[in-house]
């Protein structure tokens, strides 16, 4: 092989060398970034891993928030997609639409039986629910052949924007 094909062989496995190498790095960076949604069901079921950053959503089950008078920014609430139920603990400040009966989508990792939040984030108004969560309680209700809009778990009064 002549010296001018040996370097333009070496200028292509130098390319071709860097692309696999971009490529694994933009793969490795996905991954890394890519929460895995759960819903109760599946999270009371042990499906969900543990120690590993997940979303789980449902809606917030009337009369389980409860603040901690020490510190007001610890809170613990329930989730439910009408067939289980799930504790969540959060550290912060909730969003302004968080209230009992609507739909969360939360994200954090399980620890034990309890689902330790990062972040919490609500419906934006009263007609939308993410599409994880509504997929999912769609799933449970035509299982459990159960209505949707349940009383108990519908807010007191509307949020108006």
């Amino acid at each position: 092989m002549n010296k001018v094909r040996q370097k333009k062989l070496m200028w292509v496995m130098a390319t071709l060398f860097g692309a696999i190498i971009a490529v694994v790095l933009v793969i490795y960076a996905v991954g890394q970034q890519t929460d895995y949604y759960f819903d109760p069901t599946a999270i009371s079921q042990g499906k969900a891993p543990e120690d590993t950053r997940i979303r789980a959503g449902g809606m917030v089950v009337r009369g389980s928030v409860e603040r901690d008078s020490t510190d007001p920014l610890n809170v613990k609430f329930k989730i439910t997609d009408f067939k289980s139920t799930v504790p969540v603990s959060y550290k912060g400040i909730l969003p302004d639409l968080f209230a009992e009966g609507s739909g969360v989508v939360a994200t954090g990792a399980l620890e034990g039986n309890t689902f330790v939040a990062s972040e919490v984030l609500a419906k934006h108004d009263e007609n939308y629910m993410p599409p994880e969560v509504a997929k999912s309680l769609k799933t449970q209700h035509q299982a459990n052949g159960t209505d949707v809009n349940q009383a108990q778990f519908m807010p007191a009064t509307p949020v108006k924007q």
